[in-house]
C-alpha cells in the first residue's frame, strides 16, 4: 500500500469512530465502575444473569398462561382460598370479584315405607314395601365417579326406552295403602250369609241433617229452603252450576322445594374451569374414605387424604354431625375438577359448635400435606355448595353424577336419561339450582330394584314420568296426562350426536355471503360418521339435489318429512320406497354440494313447512289407552303421597 493510500485509509478510520488505542485489560479496580479499556468480569457476570433471569421469568409466565393457570403457588392457595368469609355464605349478600353464586344443595337419600297390596299367584297379598326417596340438585361440577360413563349417543338410547314385558298373569300395578302392616297379610273373599244384616252407619234424620246443611252451605242466607223446612233439597237449582256434595274446595298444597339461593354476581372472569367448595353434613356415621369417595375423590385421592390425617384424628370413622369442607379445583392433567383442599369439623359434645379438627391439603407434587384451617365460617344449616357458573357441567353428565352419587345403579339411570333425551337437548349445561326427584323400590334379594318414579326440574320447567303396566304386561313411563317421555323423531340423529355448528334461521351464508334461511341445524362430526333415521317412515328420495349434495329424505306420519344433506355416500340398498326403522343407517357424514366442511344437514319438514329441528313440538311415539285414565290418576296420586311423606327411622342420607 503506497503513503497516500495509508493516510487516505487511517483518515477513514478516523473518521468512523476507530480509535487507536492500547487493548483492553481486566485490571479494573473492584467495586468501580470500568472506565476506558478496563473490563470487569463481575459487571459481566451481572449483565448475563440478569438477561438470564429475565429470560426465564418470561418463560414461567408464558407456560402459566396456556395452562391457563393464574399462579404456580397451588398449595398455598389451597391453604389460603377463602379470604372473605361473607363469600361463603348466601345470607350475606356480598358481592365479589368473581362469579361465586352460593346454592343450597338439597341432597337426600331416604326410606320411606307403605303397604301395597299385589296379586302373587293369583292371590290378593298386602305387606310393607321400603321405598328409596332421592330428591337432590343436579351435580354442579364433574368428578371422577363419572369418569366411565357411556358417550352421549342419542340413538342407542333408543334401546333403554323400550317398553318391557312382564307376564300378564302377574297382576296389575300394585296399589299403595296409607296404613303399614306388619309381615305380609292375604285377602281373601267369601260370600256375605243371607241372614246377615249389616248394622246401619247411618240414620235417616242424620242424612237429611246433613243433606240440609250442605245445602245451606251451597245458597247461603236465602238461597235453600225456607228455615224450619223439614224436606231438605239434595240437589242445586241448575242456574248456579254443578257442586259436587261432600268435596272441599281447593286446590293440591305443596312446599317449595329445590330452592336456589344466589347472591348478586359479576359476569363471569373466564369460561375455564373454576374453584368449587361443597359444605358436606355426615348424616349417619360412616368411614372417611366412603365419604370422600361419594364426594368426588378417586380411590386414590381418598386413600392419600385419609394417610395424610391418619395420625391427627382420634378416628377415621365419622360420628353423625360432623361437616365436611371440601375445595375442589382445576387439575393440570385433565378437565375435571379435583380436591385442593380438606377440612372435618366435629361436633362439640359439650354444646352445639363445631370444632375443627384436621386440615390436609394439595402440594405442587401432588400429594397431601397437613394444613392449616381455613378462614373461620358460620357453617349453614343445609349443605351449600359454592358453584362456578363458567364450568358447569353438561344436563347428560350431571344427571350420571348425582345418581352415581346416592347409588342409583347404571341401567336405571340409562333409562332415565333416555327417557328425557327425546325432550331436552341433554348436550346444554345446567343451571345452579337444576334439580331431580327420583323414586325407586328398595333392592330385593336378586339385588334389583323398580324405577317408579322420575322428576326433572331445569328453571321453571317441571318434567315427571310414572311407571305404569297395562292388563297386557307392557311396562312404561308416562307423563302427568299419559303420554311416553319419548318423541317419534330424535333431533340429532347423527352417532355421537354431532356438535351443533349452525342453527336455524337466518344467517349469512359462508359460501355465497348473503343473508339467507339456514332451513335446518348442522351437525358437525367427522368424515364417515354414520348418520340414522331420526324415525320410522319411507324413503322418498335418495340421491343428488342441488346445494344439499347427497341427500335422503324420509317422510313420516302425520305430515312429517326428515332430510339428511352433505352425504359422502348412501347406505347400501337404500332406494326410494323403502320402509326404514328409527336408527337404521341411512348414509354418511360428508362434505357435498355447497359445504365448507364436513356436517350433517339436518331438517324437518311440518305439512311442507320448514320448522326448527332443536325446538319444535313434535308428537308423541304412546298414549295410555283412555280404559285406564282412572288407575293411572290412582297411580299418581299414591306417588305424590309418597314423595311427600315423612321418611322411616332408619333414614340412610349418609354423607351428601
Amino acid at each position: 500500500m503506497s503513503p497516500v493510500q495509508r493516510n487516505r485509509t487511517a483518515a477513514l478510520l478516523k473518521a468512523s469512530g476507530f480509535e487507536d488505542a492500547p487493548a483492553l485489560t481486566v485490571q479494573s479496580t473492584d467495586g468501580e465502575i470500568p472506565h476506558g479499556r478496563e473490563l470487569s468480569f463481575a459487571w459481566l457476570t451481572g449483565t448475563v444473569m440478569t438477561g438470564l433471569t429475565s429470560v426465564m421469568l418470561m418463560a414461567a409466565a408464558l407456560y402459566v398462561s396456556f395452562q391457563g393457570q393464574d399462579t404456580f403457588s397451588t398449595a398455598y392457595e389451597a391453604l389460603q382460598i377463602i379470604t372473605n368469609p361473607a363469600q361463603t355464605t348466601a345470607d350475606s349478600g356480598a358481592k365479589g370479584d368473581r362469579v361465586r353464586p352460593i346454592v343450597r344443595a338439597k341432597s337426600e337419600l331416604e326410606i320411606v315405607e307403605a303397604s301395597i297390596k299385589e296379586t302373587v299367584d293369583g292371590r290378593d297379598m298386602i305387606r310393607k314395601q321400603p321405598f328409596v326417596r332421592i330428591r337432590a340438585t343436579l351435580a354442579t361440577a364433574a368428578t371422577s365417579l363419572t369418569d366411565d360413563i357411556p358417550p352421549y349417543d342419542p340413538v342407542k338410547m333408543l334401546e333403554a326406552t323400550q317398553s318391557t314385558q312382564t307376564d300378564p298373569e302377574e297382576g296389575a300395578n300394585p296399589t299403595i295403602y296409607g296404613a303399614d302392616v306388619e309381615g305380609e297379610v292375604s285377602i281373601k273373599s267369601a260370600a256375605m250369609p243371607v241372614t246377615l244384616v249389616p248394622p246401619r252407619a247411618i240414620s235417616d234424620q242424620a242424612a237429611a241433617d246433613f243433606v240440609q246443611g250442605t245445602v245451606d252451605n251451597l245458597f247461603g242466607d236465602g238461597g235453600g229452603p225456607a228455615p224450619g223446612s223439614d224436606t231438605a233439597l239434595a240437589y242445586a237449582p241448575s242456574d248456579t252450576g254443578v257442586y259436587e256434595l261432600g268435596i272441599v274446595e281447593g286446590g293440591v298444597s305443596g312446599v317449595a322445594e329445590n330452592v336456589t339461593v344466589m347472591p348478586q354476581t359479576k359476569t363471569a372472569e373466564s369460561a375455564g374451569q373454576g374453584r368449587q367448595e361443597k359444605f358436606v353434613t355426615i348424616r349417619d356415621s360412616a368411614p372417611l374414605t366412603e365419604a370422600l369417595l361419594r364426594n368426588g375423590f378417586t380411590e386414590q385421592t381418598a386413600e392419600m387424604m385419609s394417610g395424610t390425617l391418619r395420625n391427627v384424628l382420634p378416628t377415621m370413622t365419622m360420628p353423625s354431625g360432623a361437616r365436611l369442607r371440601m375445595l375442589f379445583g382445576p387439575s393440570r392433567a385433565t378437565d375435571k375438577l379435583i380436591p385442593y383442599r380438606m377440612s372435618i369439623y366435629f361436633p362439640d359434645p359439650s354444646g352445639s359448635e363445631l370444632k375443627h379438627a384436621a386440615t390436609a391439603a394439595l402440594t405442587d407434587r401432588g400429594s397431601y400435606v397437613l394444613g392449616l384451617a381455613p378462614t373461620e365460617t358460620a357453617f349453614p344449616v343445609e349443605d351449600v355448595e359454592s358453584t362456578d357458573v363458567a364450568a358447569l357441567p353438561t344436563i347428560y353428565r350431571a344427571i350420571w353424577e348425582t345418581a352415581r352419587k346416592h347409588d342409583v345403579d347404571d341401567k336405571t339411570t340409562q333409562r332415565i336419561v333416555a327417557m328425557f333425551a327425546y325432550d331436552i337437548d341433554l348436550t346444554k349445561k345446567i343451571s345452579a339450582g337444576d334439580s331431580i326427584e327420583i323414586l325407586q323400590t328398595e333392592n330385593d334379594a336378586k339385588d334389583r330394584s323398580e324405577l317408579l318414579y322420575v322428576a326433572l326440574k331445569l328453571g321453571t320447567n317441571l318434567r315427571e314420568l310414572y311407571r305404569f303396566r297395562t292388563d297386557d304386561g307392557t311396562i312404561d313411563y308416562f307423563d302427568p296426562d299419559g303420554e311416553t317421555g319419548k318423541r317419534f323423531l330424535t333431533r340429532r340423529p347423527i352417532q355421537g350426536g354431532g356438535r351443533l355448528s349452525s342453527r336455524f334461521g337466518y344467517r349469512v351464508h359462508p359460501i355465497f355471503h348473503t343473508r339467507r334461511l339456514h332451513t335446518g341445524v348442522d351437525l358437525a362430526a367427522p368424515r364417515g360418521t354414520p348418520i340414522y333415521a331420526s324415525g320410522d317412515g319411507i324413503v322418498e328420495r335418495v340421491g343428488w339435489v342441488s346445494g344439499y349434495g347427497k341427500k335422503v329424505e324420509i317422510e313420516h306420519v302425520n305430515g312429517f318429512e326428515t332430510g339428511y344433506g352433505h352425504m359422502s355416500r348412501f347406505a347400501d340398498g337404500l332406494k326410494p320406497g323403502m320402509r326404514v326403522r328409527q336408527g337404521q343407517v341411512i348414509g354418511y357424514v360428508g362434505s357435498t354440494g355447497n359445504s365448507t366442511g364436513n356436517h350433517l344437514h339436518f331438517e324437518i319438514k311440518v305439512n311442507g313447512r320448514v320448522v326448527d329441528p332443536l325446538s319444535v313440538k313434535l308428537p308423541r311415539d304412546k298414549s295410555l289407552p283412555a280404559q285406564y285414565d282412572q288407575a293411572f290418576k290412582q297411580t299418581i296420586e299414591q306417588i305424590r303421597d309418597l314423595m311427600q311423606r315423612d321418611a322411616a327411622p332408619m333414614t340412610v342420607a349418609s354423607a351428601q
